[in-house]
């Protein structure tokens, strides 16, 4: 007696219980489907392109693209960056908002009363 892929012995077939592929056909891709025309590229990191051995806590400029609108650090699959520079990235801006050059909060300018 054979049963079905997905099927208990008598039973009514077996939800999806979340993971890998699920079955699915991927079209290309691991674990999904397929979004857009285009296979995503895979980002390089801006630091090591540009052979940077020291980021600087003082360049401001720099440091304001890895922080977010809500003034946090963007994570690594966001930005793109390397382990090696988002930890002394990391680093620079936790020294840049130590002598207040990048907040540690966002900006919320609210009319008063009671929150």
């Amino acid at each position: 007696m054979t049963t079905e892929a997905g099927r208990g012995p008598g039973g009514p077939p077996q939800r999806y219980q979340g993971g890998g592929g699920g079955g699915r056909p991927a079209g290309g891709r691991p674990g999904g489907r397929p979004r857009g025309r285009f296979a995503p590229r895979r980002r390089v990191c801006t630091f090591c392109v540009e052979h940077v051995t020291h980021i600087d806590y003082k360049e401001i400029d720099k440091i304001r693209r890895f922080v977010s609108d809500r003034a946090k650090i963007e994570p690594r699959r966001r930005t793109g960056v390397c382990a090696k520079h988002q930890r002394a990235l990391r680093t620079a801006i936790q020294r840049a908002r130590t002598i207040a050059l990048v907040p540690y909060v966002a900006y919320h300018s609210f009319s008063g009363g009671r929150r």
